[in-house]
């Protein structure tokens, strides 16, 4: 069993924009800054607009988890956020926790309508522990959730310069 999420972000620019936006490491920093990533690794290989992967290790503080998760991931929690463009309008997301009994797969997928691109995130989240893998998967969607909205105000700011 898993957890999905679906958020949309909405970008006041064409496609191509965002797809170049997602596609700078220096726009990946700046989203890890303003989700509290205490430390953080970007390497993007490959060009826009043909297969590019893109890989994010970094860690994150657990101070907002609740008592319950927290002994399952300790004060911070490490994750590698892998995802393989095929095209401008379609990624492969896989994230996992290195040592946890979870991840999460699913797509980005970004569309433009007269000026305007929508990136549609799509995730199941999988938690393997037992009795309390439904709380956790839901406490993973809140948390991401939040990251992704954060994601989206650093990048309408970053495509306003």
């Amino acid at each position: 069993m898993s957890t999905r999420i679906v958020q949309e972000l909405q970008y006041d620019a064409p496609l191509a924009d965002v797809a170049a936006m997602l596609a700078d490491p220096a726009f990946r920093e700046a989203v890890c800054v303003a989700t509290s990533a205490t430390r953080y690794e970007v390497s993007v290989k490959g060009v826009q607009g043909d297969p590019m992967d893109v890989v994010i290790e970094y860690a994150q503080p657990t101070d907002r988890v609740p008592g319950f998760a927290k002994k399952f991931v300790g004060s911070e929690v490490d994750i590698r956020q892998s995802e393989s463009w095929t095209s401008l309008e379609h990624g492969d997301i896989h994230v996992t926790i290195p040592g946890k009994p979870g991840e999460m797969k699913g797509t980005a997928v970004l569309s433009e309508k007269d000026g305007v691109t929508t990136e549609t995130v799509t995730l199941d989240i999988t938690v393997r522990i037992p009795l309390v893998a439904g709380k956790i998967e839901g406490l993973i969607g809140k948390i991401l959730g939040s990251a992704l909205r954060a994601e989206n105000r650093t990048g309408i700011t970053w495509l306003a310069r």
